[in-house]
């Protein structure tokens, strides 16, 4: 790994392996202090190279990390004060990049502004992790949930979405991502932009372009065009259906209010429905719409939260 960091603080990395870097030094807070570590040293020898030799060589063999006691001891003056300046700035810069939570309780939706100026719309259900201050080379989120991103764009520094089972790369863009742990759902729409979904089990990276979405099914993820973009309404706190089945309704209520529906007339599930509801209204208002088309009668038991449907 040694290696691979000196390459990617001299420039010499390619463009995967400049992720892979960005990736690693973002998964604790022991690999960014040996990622600072090195950068110190290898700014150190650049002050300690003499003039008129050929620096591209020479760094290399100064940066020598088995050897390190020896060249600290050639330049002990400048690196005590480094030792200061570091503590005194790690110190900082941990502070500065606290993780904070959101949750947005069922039925209800969030929407808030990142310190790089990224605008994010959360769903019901959603928890969102972010840092309160970005470093300069990553822009790293966590979503347990629904959100849309309208991304500002800044190629020095990717924005990645990490979900439980993929991580969604993006340089600045406008798209949705709907990922609950625990559930087999995974969608991620593009409407602007570029996106690159990853994860460790797939052989080779999803890139999508704008108006296509990747859905996961089977445990296969692929992708197609969108087909209705009324769905992304729900930011705008819309509940939107085309022709949609009860089923799939039953199924997208249960997840967003946060209830347990159980159907006693299974012809009843194949019906589709199209139309639009707020989503603060809640489910019984969603249900008593659904009544006059198709009738039925629901039962809600308070105790155990659970809709029986007859």
């Amino acid at each position: 790994m040694e290696d691979l960091l000196l390459r990617y603080i001299k420039g010499e990395t390619t463009e995967e392996e400049r992720k892979s870097v960005m990736l690693w030094i973002e998964q604790s807070p022991d690999n960014m202090r040996q990622y600072r570590a090195m950068r110190k040293l290898y700014d150190i020898s650049l002050w300690n190279i003499p003039e008129g030799k050929d620096t591209s060589k020479n760094i290399t063999r100064k940066i020598n990390f088995r050897r390190v006691g020896i060249e600290v001891l050639k330049i002990a003056s400048v690196l005590a004060i480094c030792i200061l300046l570091s503590k005194e700035f790690f110190s900082k810069e941990e502070i500065e990049t606290e993780m904070q939570s959101i949750y947005v309780p069922a039925g209800q939706r969030a929407e808030l502004t990142l310190t790089d100026g990224t605008k994010v719309w959360l769903n019901s259900r959603s928890t969102f992790r972010f840092p309160n201050h970005f470093t300069a080379n990553a822009r790293n989120v966590e979503l347990d949930g629904e959100g849309y991103f309208t991304v500002q764009h800044n190629e020095k520094a990717p924005f990645t979405v990490q979900t439980e089972k993929y991580a969604i790369h993006v340089l600045g863009t406008e798209f949705n991502v709907k990922s609950y742990n625990k559930s087999n759902v995974f969608e991620t729409a593009l409407i602007k932009g570029c996106v690159e979904i990853t994860s460790p089990s797939m052989n080779k990276n999803l890139r999508l372009n704008p108006n296509e979405v990747a859905l996961l099914s089977n445990g296969l993820l692929s992708k197609k065009a969108i087909s209705d973009y009324n769905y992304f309404k729900w930011k705008d706190g819309l509940f939107c259906f085309e022709k949609e089945t009860i089923e799939n309704l039953i199924k997208k209520m249960q997840l967003y209010y946060d209830v347990t529906i159980k159907v006693e007339r299974p012809a009843l599930l194949q019906y589709r429905y199209s139309g639009k509801f707020r989503i603060k209204d809640g489910i019984e208002h969603v249900l008593k719409v659904l009544q006059l088309k198709h009738k039925f009668t629901y039962e809600k038991d308070e105790n155990t939260n659970i809709i029986t449907i007859k």
